[in-house]
């Protein structure tokens, strides 16, 4: 299967994810769920759907957690709180940069993030409204400050956590910051 098959396929699978409700099985704001959400959409696609990454991985010349302290990284993630928008972002970055998976990273912790903000704050984010160059950078210099962060998502938080159309046009754009297909309007 060629990339662009993956991807095809692993974006069905999110929005899968959602239609048939098993998103509501996850738990929230865990290593445990994050992996749910990895595997649900990249299960069949890769071998390691799901798995905690065994190899030490980097992106543009930023190295993520190192594998010897990966597993601690995330059980003291898992312990953050998350109970203002702050405390949920500073969690959000903090998962960015362990980045325990060896592709689908994005794509699994914006899932993720939605699901502690829906659950903490009743609210989502609309995705299809944060223009994806100011994302990135946001996301790049996020682990020193993110403040730019939560100023590019707060004003597009939403209480309508389970309408369909917000949902699943915010899985779109959230491929497309990965790079495929700019999504439809």
């Amino acid at each position: 299967m060629n990339t662009s098959e993956i991807n095809k396929q692993s974006l069905e699978n999110a929005k899968n994810l959602f239609e048939s409700g098993m998103i509501d099985a996850i738990e929230v704001g865990t290593t445990k769920g994050l992996q749910e959400i990895h595997k649900a959409l990249f299960d069949g696609l890769y071998d390691f759907a799901g798995k905690i990454r065994t190899d030490n991985i980097s992106k543009g010349g930023f190295r993520f957690a190192n594998t010897l302290y990966l597993n601690e990284a995330l059980a003291a993630i898992e312990k953050m709180p998350e109970n203002t928008f702050d405390e949920i972002i500073a969690k959000y970055v903090e998962m960015n940069v362990a980045h325990p998976f060896m592709e689908g990273n994005g794509r699994s912790t914006r899932i993720w993030l939605d699901m502690i903000l829906k659950k903490n704050l009743g609210k989502v984010i609309e995705w299809a409204n944060i223009d994806k160059e100011q994302y990135l950078q946001a996301m790049e210099r996020s682990p020193i400050n993110d403040l730019e962060l939560r100023f590019l998502i707060q004003p597009n938080l939403t209480d309508k956590v389970n309408d369909r159309e917000i949902i699943f046009k915010g899985i779109e754009q959230s491929y497309y910051y990965e790079g495929y297909e700019k999504p439809r309007d």
